[in-house]
């Protein structure tokens, strides 16, 4: 059986805003993990319409399609398609699981929730004709739980082929976050087993690896032991993790010892008001000071994520969010404008109040401004992001801001890392069109050691 499994574009790759670098990152690994369900005599294939042209003229015996909410438009234009033509198509996600009723009018199925353990039960149900419509995530363990088809991917068109999850889901609860709603209705939080994960890691060429778990350290006695076991592996990673988890016991020294060297921490918000309206516990009564000279002593870069447009934010916020990051030696900087996604708390409050004033998706992408603020029009909010970019990667304030490392080593990593990310767009146009990623690859480790 033919399977063809489909990453449409997200509608910020193709905007004025798209950088080909941001969307040549990772290859689409929940399509890969699907895949691996497939038995051995079917003929699975990956399109990452991000990084290749979607033929939509074949016909497959089936259809999978990964939506996100501003890919979202997209993915029903190509469902469409297939289906009249009487290909059947099958559609997950988090979009679609916020929004199954508008998924339904463009798919023959669904699936709601983690794909592993309903896709597996889809694909023996629809070989026997005996599918239903709708399928629920159950049962959701990853005990069991099998390696990606990264033979699919076309690692060359990739900077960061070498991505890979430990967990599933994530321990905390902040209002804005899709995770909540996409893991409703079972475990919220659930992890691979030791072994898997090691020899996960040992099957991957090269040093470098990327850790794309929602919250990296959440389980701390099984990472504490991954990370006893990757030392001596001589591998460099990057991840995600939280404010809190860096400043209890020795976790982030252990972390680095295994080869831990950039940090994506959602900092959000300096506004107390703010991370206790949205949940953001986490951060709550944590010193950003602290965790930020910890990291540096050590030799761990920061991506620092930040969001504006949160009730207790005035005009201000901009400014004083982006020369705080450069006064502390940010690296790296994610802005984001606040943005309800739907079935998230966040959203149901927001449609309470009658504040939600646009459910146009291709503007869900955390680059426009959709509620009614109290104080700030969507103009001021939208105008404030942009200064804000504009502002923190100014070659001027990626020198400053480099200067704040306690190390010669950590502002030489930091001017070189922040610098090639933002301000060489030709050289990664010409390295992604000649397919130079991986001696790209190479720069990017010499970089994090």
């Amino acid at each position: 059986m033919k399977i063809k499994f489909i990453l449409p574009a997200l509608e910020e790759a193709k905007s004025p805003y798209w950088r080909p670098i941001k969307y040549s990152l990772f290859p689409p690994l929940g399509l890969a993990t699907l895949a691996s369900y497939c038995d051995p005599g079917d003929e699975p294939e990956i399109v990452d319409e991000h990084v290749e042209e979607l033929e939509i003229g074949d016909s497959p015996d089936l259809v999978v399609i990964q939506v996100y909410i501003t890919n979202a438009y997209r993915a029903y234009e190509i469902a469409d398609q297939y289906r009249s033509r009487g290909v059947f198509v099958a559609m997950g996600g988090l979009h679609v699981t916020a929004i199954p009723e508008e998924a339904k009018q463009h798919a023959d199925v669904v699936f709601l929730g983690p794909g592993e353990e309903c896709f597996a039960r889809f694909l023996c149900e629809f070989k026997n004709k005996s599918h239903t419509n709708v399928y629920q995530s159950n049962d959701r363990s990853l005990v069991n739980g099998l390696w990606p088809r990264r033979d699919l991917f076309r690692r060359e068109r990739y900077l960061v082929p070498n991505s890979l999850v430990i967990s599933r889901g994530c321990v905390n609860r902040c209002d804005f976050c899709y995770s909540n709603s996409f893991y409703r209705d079972g475990r919220h939080f659930y992890t691979y087993r030791l072994d898997h994960i090691l020899q996960e890691i040992e099957s991957l060429p090269g040093r470098h690896l990327y850790f794309l778990d929602d919250h990296l350290f959440a389980d701390r006695p099984l990472v504490r032991e991954l990370f006893r076991q990757m030392r001596g592996m001589k591998r460099l990673f990057q991840g995600a993790v939280t404010v809190d988890s860096i400043l209890r016991d020795d976790l982030i020294e252990l972390a680095y010892q295994a080869g831990f060297r950039s940090a994506f921490i959602g900092f959000e918000s300096l506004e107390k008001n703010n991370l206790t309206q949205v949940g953001k516990t986490s951060n709550l009564g944590r010193s950003y000071r602290d965790v930020i000279k910890r990291l540096d002593s050590l030799g761990i870069m920061i991506n620092g994520s930040f969001i504006f447009g949160m009730d207790h934010d005035t005009k201000d916020v901009f400014r004083d969010v982006t020369y705080w990051a450069l006064d502390h030696g940010i690296a790296t900087a994610t802005f984001h404008i606040m943005t309800p996604y739907p079935d998230t708390s966040l959203w149901k409050t927001l449609e309470s109040e009658g504040r939600i004033i646009c459910r146009d998706w291709k503007k869900y992408d955390t680059r426009h401004s959709v509620f009614r603020h109290p104080v700030m029009s969507c103009g001021e909010i939208e105008e404030g992001y942009h200064w804000a970019y504009r502002e923190f990667y100014k070659w001027c304030n990626i020198r400053s801001g480099s200067r704040h490392h306690e190390t010669m080593r950590m502002r030489w990593k930091h001017l070189i890392y922040a610098g090639c990310w933002k301000k060489f767009e030709p050289v990664w146009n010409f390295i992604i069109k000649n397919r130079m990623l991986c001696h790209a690859r190479k720069i990017l480790e010499r970089t994090l050691q």
